[in-house]
């Protein structure tokens, strides 16, 4: 039997990485930095912009749309790749995030009906490709208008949602 490695070249996963078009905290002195999405090696990242303070210390300045357990200002660290790898500080606010199903009947409405919602409810939001929804609570938000909105749209299939702290 020959050995998998022999004869065959070995390739790393291509990193993919998903970034913030209009980030809620951006500024003329962002920096960017990863956090990984996944174990392993298959390369998907979450870029994130923040405010440096420190040489290895940051503070987030986007709603991540898919890096669990990081929020809007929390304090963080990175390691020589750039890569996220402690909260030092959480700043208590939350993410409220929404995945609309790309092919749903009303994606387009209920699109325009969550935007309004954070519209009018004065909280700071990101859209990634117009599918995925980042809403920003910060300390003492009441999520109960937002969620008496998502509830029964995820029941009929519209949305998926969930709120990270």
């Amino acid at each position: 039997m020959q050995d998998p490695g022999v004869g065959t070249q070995l390739r790393e996963a291509p990193i993919i990485v998903i970034t913030h078009e209009d980030p809620i905290g951006r500024g003329p002195s962002n920096y960017m930095i990863h956090a990984a999405l996944s174990a392993g090696q298959d390369g998907w990242r979450e870029q994130l912009w923040t405010r440096r303070l420190t040489e290895d210390t940051f503070e987030v300045a986007c709603l991540p749309f898919f890096t669990y357990g990081i929020c809007y200002r929390d304090i963080v660290t990175i390691d020589s790749n750039h890569l996220v790898n402690k909260v030092l500080r959480k700043s208590g606010h939350r993410t409220l995030r929404v995945a609309l199903v790309a092919d749903h009947a009303s994606r387009d409405h209920v699109h325009e009906r969550l935007h309004g919602k954070a519209v009018a409810a004065g909280l700071p939001h990101e859209w990634l490709r117009g599918t995925y929804l980042a809403v920003n609570l910060p300390p003492g938000t009441d999520e109960a208008p937002f969620v008496e909105t998502l509830e029964p749209l995820a029941q009929t299939g519209a949305l998926y949602w969930e709120i990270d702290s």
